[in-house]
């Protein structure tokens, strides 16, 4: 354990500094203007002999080195400066900017980017196969992490949001179940808290990589064809039978109320054999699924 520790401490983490660059249209000026005096010199090399000849080139090798440290940022694009190996600043402004000449200089952007992860299979709480994917928008916050900390960023981002997409559809069932708590998230119906959820994970695990996310939501998500028709014909069965409870609840509610109607105004006496009788044939009409056929009883109950 402590030797891990230690080798930990001994990885160098290296977080971003800024970088005063120079006015890139002015440093051109300059550059052009050595060109200029350095032709001047080289041209007229036979009158001053030597003298000439070493101010022309000194003048051309400063132009040269001046044009060298020129480059150009888009907007929202940073430039990391280095020089023989270490890390010196990064620089932000955009347009035309100058910088030391021997700088090494590797740009990144830092615009907001979209990764679309392909369509996973996992296991949900339950341990029933699902298959999900995620849309997660991000952007690199600190360039020097980027840079100097992960080998490669968006292959870090690609693997690590394929990992916290895994962990967040183990942590939900995929739609309600009588094994869930009343009030439990699901993956179907909550996909706002598992949105936030899925951010914030991946805000601890992009972090490492100076990587802030903005965004993200669920793209896909199904059950695994193995299972989909299973789980197709059970949802069926289940809204049948909510169906019909709904169905019998009203009918009883219905038959109640007509009872009660008759019963206080007196339109017929009914006895409890009657009334179950009646009972029986109301509940049959209100709950079949197709329509009912009168039945004329010419006798009575008792024969």
């Amino acid at each position: 354990m402590e030797k891990s520790e230690k080798q930990v401490s001994k990885r160098k983490v290296i977080q971003e500094r800024t970088l005063q660059s120079h006015d890139g249209y002015l440093m051109m000026g300059l550059g052009l203007l050595s060109y200029v005096a350095a032709g001047f010199f080289l041209v007229n090399i036979e009158k001053s002999g030597l003298g000439n000849l070493i101010f022309g080139i000194v003048m051309l090798l400063l132009g040269t080195m001046i044009l060298a440290g020129i480059y150009m940022l888009q907007p929202n694009e940073a430039v990391l400066l280095s020089l023989f190996g270490q890390y010196r600043g990064t620089d932000r402004s955009e347009g035309l900017r100058w910088a030391f000449f021997l700088y090494s200089k590797s740009k990144v952007s830092q615009r907001a980017r979209t990764l679309n992860t392909p369509s996973l299979k996992v296991n949900d709480k339950r341990g029933n196969p699902v298959e999900i994917g995620a849309a997660i928008v991000w952007r690199v916050e600190d360039t020097a992490l980027a840079m100097y900390n992960v080998e490669n960023f968006e292959r870090f981002v690609a693997v690590q949001a394929e990992a916290a997409l895994r962990h967040i559809a183990s942590q939900y069932a995929y739609d309600d179940g009588e094994d869930l708590q009343e009030g439990e998230t699901t993956l179907r119906a909550g996909m706002d808290v598992v949105a936030r959820a899925m951010c914030t994970e991946l805000h601890e695990r992009f972090a490492a990589a100076g990587i802030d996310v903005e965004d993200a939501k669920l793209t896909h998500l199904a059950y695994a064809q193995e299972i989909a028709q299973v789980m197709l014909r059970r949802q069926q069965a289940e809204a049948i039978i909510s169906a019909r409870k709904k169905i019998v609840h009203g009918a009883v509610s219905m038959v109640e109320e007509a009872l009660q109607g008759l019963s206080e105004r007196r339109i017929v006496e009914l006895d409890d054999e009657r009334k179950a009788a009646m009972v029986s044939n109301l509940l049959v009409v209100l709950c079949a699924d197709k329509e009912t056929q009168p039945v004329i009883n010419t006798g009575t109950l008792y024969n």
